[in-house]
């Protein structure tokens, strides 16, 4: 017989140790605050996704040149599917403003938003997004589908793409190929 934990269910198994993040972290000059500053904050926080074992995805939301928000991927650790970065950079910057509408802030994201977090970049009034690496799969801002283009919304986003795209692309892909790679020792 099995003895089980106060709330009927066993206990996880434990899990590997994440793999080792072979990524540096980026130090760009606060004297130009362009895009790609701001993309690199999102990729130092995709790093520290990477070190919990959370696809590495980072967020900042930049709001009259300052950060008002930063988040990353804890969709694993805290057992939310809600839990990417930019619905959390959404939810702190919202709080950071007092409102739910961003009019005039920019989200950087490592990654092209899901459906969800397209539906809620466009949902908050963002003035804009920039993100890195397209993703045909899921994307919904122009990869797989374009949320943006929806032909009754009542707003627009502005998009830029591909600012730190080679090194975002290259930490996304590292991450899964050592994840399956743990997974299935064998091959």
């Amino acid at each position: 017989m099995v003895d089980l934990p106060a709330n009927g269910r066993s206990a996880p198994a434990p899990q590997p140790a994440p793999p080792d993040c072979p990524f540096e972290k980026q130090y760009p000059s606060q004297l130009h605050r362009d895009d790609a500053f701001y993309m690199a904050l999102a990729y130092n926080l995709a790093i520290d996704a990477w070190r919990k074992d959370e696809v590495p995805v980072g967020a900042v939301i930049e709001y009259g040149g300052e950060v008002i928000a930063s988040a990353h991927n804890t969709v694993d650790s805290s057992g939310d599917p809600t839990a990417h970065a930019e619905i959390l950079a959404l939810t702190q910057a919202s709080r950071h403003r007092g409102d739910w509408r961003l009019n005039g802030a920019t989200l950087y994201v490592t990654k092209e938003p899901c459906p969800m977090c397209s539906g809620a970049a466009i949902m908050s009034r963002l003035e804009r997004v920039v993100y890195a690496v397209s993703d045909p799969k899921m994307g919904c801002l122009g990869g797989a589908a374009d949320l943006n283009q929806l032909p009754r919304s009542n707003h627009r986003l502005t998009l830029t793409t591909g600012v730190m795209e080679r090194e975002c692309r290259d930490l996304l892909q590292a991450f899964f190929r050592l994840k399956r790679a743990r997974e299935n020792p064998d091959g």
